[in-house]
């Protein structure tokens, strides 16, 4: 095998590894990316980026249903399944030149297009050839989870890996999982024609403040699609068109297509961490703050780093261990000011605590503000009212948001930089915000804070009054 010697080698080509790839070679570093799958990983060809492509389409079906109160008479669309697919993957091939390989060698990286494995703790084998870096980054990414339920390795099962290349509409849906992913491709298929059928063995958006996640359900409900909670599955049977699943309290659910959607397993298969050294479990790499491992020169980001599953914290990994890698700098990573978003309509986030969180956290000291969407004046215009925001404040600052309703995914970016900046909830309530837009609930919210102190303050009463008296 011919040695390739390299400041940085990255393994996994998805968000983390483009990102670290990107920034190190434009700085000056040496580096090799190494990537056995697809350039761009699973969010470019099995996640974030097909599935939005997929409920944009279902939010143009779903439009032509709901005319009836703007004055527009219904209609039910005809929708063409394939054609959908095929707006799918021309999404993903417009976005696909970005995270190329050519691309990339462009900028300077060297490419090898195959699997890595740890030869020891500085030299790794891939492609015929032998890597010795100064650094290496883990960024592997990872798979979906098939649960260990009996028979389902006996039936067709779908994952996200598959779902976005089936051209045929499915009749009748199961969905093993109601969290994020699961509710997502439920709604998006119940608005492109299919029956749907949710089986959750506990809660629902289990990780969502429990009211708004209930505004989120209540609409999937009222769409069409059937959510079972606290229902776990014993058995899985069938075959192709013909899907049983059997609940532990007996019930049958019958349908002709299986999605599994139950989590994530860090995909850490075959690179032979033993040999470098380098300590993991299933959760993914054992890493601290800065993202190291046991092995001084290994790193892990994004999903392999055993942390949040997110794409964009994948990117905000990234520029953690540039920081330490290519600068040399000191720099740790946080999940305080972390977003996340589910694309349901209406759409849920959170950033921060939670109101359990931050009630446990904070106690007395803690103030809940909530904002409802029926009272912003752009979401009467669009019809659009159902919603909630609530603002936990511990000490003039807020400490988390949650959201549920229109445009959540994007209300949450303001509030997710008020955190990470640590900002008082006067910089927002200061904030002169265009009217009429739905970013006034945020600053509505933060003026509803000072209400009680101005409003309500008998003190300042009898000050302006005072004031008014002698004022020329």
């Amino acid at each position: 095998m011919s040695l390739i010697e390299t400041d940085i080698c990255i393994i996994g080509a998805g968000s983390g590894g483009l990102s670290v790839a990107a920034g190190a070679v434009q700085m000056g570093a040496r580096v090799v990316l190494i990537e056995g799958g697809e350039m761009g990983g699973d969010c470019l060809n099995a996640g974030c980026i097909p599935s939005k492509a997929l409920i944009a389409a279902a939010k143009a079906a779903q439009a032509m249903r709901d005319g009836a109160r703007y004055g527009i008479i219904p209609v039910e669309p005809e929708v063409d399944f394939g054609a959908v697919k095929d707006h799918v993957a021309q999404v993903i091939s417009t976005i696909a030149p970005v995270d190329s390989q050519q691309r990339f060698e462009g900028l300077g990286v060297q490419v090898i297009r195959d699997w890595a494995r740890f030869t020891s703790s500085d030299t790794l084998e891939a492609g015929g050839q032998t890597i010795r870096a100064r650094r290496f980054v883990i960024a592997t990414g990872s798979r979906p989870l098939v649960p260990s339920i009996p028979g389902v390795e006996t039936v067709p099962y779908l994952t996200n890996e598959t779902i976005f290349a089936l051209r045929d509409r499915p009749a009748h849906l199961i969905i093993i999982g109601g969290g994020p992913i699961g509710l997502e491709m439920a709604q998006a298929h119940r608005r492109l024609g299919c029956r749907v059928t949710v089986i959750e063995g506990a809660k629902a958006f289990g990780r969502d403040d429990p009211e708004l996640a209930a505004v989120a359900l209540a609409n999937l409900r009222a769409e069409g699609v059937e959510i079972l909670e606290d229902a776990p599955v014993t058995a899985v049977s069938g075959q192709a068109g013909a899907i049983k699943i059997t609940l532990k309290d007996g019930r049958d659910v019958q349908g002709s297509h299986l999605l599994l959607a139950v989590g994530r397993k860090v995909h850490l298969d075959g690179l032979n961490l033993e040999a470098a050294g380098v300590k993991h479990d299933r959760k993914g790499v054992t890493v601290g703050p800065d993202l190291r491992s046991s092995n001084r020169r290994v790193y892990a980001v994004g999903d392999a780093a055993g942390g949040l599953q997110f794409t964009h914290v994948a990117g905000y990994h990234a520029g953690i261990v540039i920081r330490q890698i290519v600068l040399g700098l000191p720099a740790k990573t946080s999940t305080r000011h972390i977003p996340w978003v589910t694309y349901t309509d209406p759409e849920l986030a959170q950033v921060g605590l939670t109101e359990a969180e931050a009630r446990k956290a904070h106690g007395d000291a803690l103030t809940v503000l909530r904002q409802e969407f029926r009272h912003n004046d752009r979401a009467q215009t669009e019809a659009k009212t159902k919603g909630l925001m609530k603002v936990m404040v511990a000490r003039g600052r807020p400490v988390g948001v949650s959201i549920v309703g229109p445009q959540a995914g994007e209300l949450i970016g303001l509030w997710a930089f008020a955190i990470a900046s640590r900002a008082r909830m006067s910089a927002i309530a200061g904030m002169v915000a265009p009217y009429p837009t739905l970013g006034e609930i945020s600053k509505r919210a933060a003026g509803a804070y000072f209400s009680p102190k101005l409003f309500d303050n008998p003190m300042l009463r009898r000050f302006v009054r005072l004031v008014q008296r002698f004022l020329p």
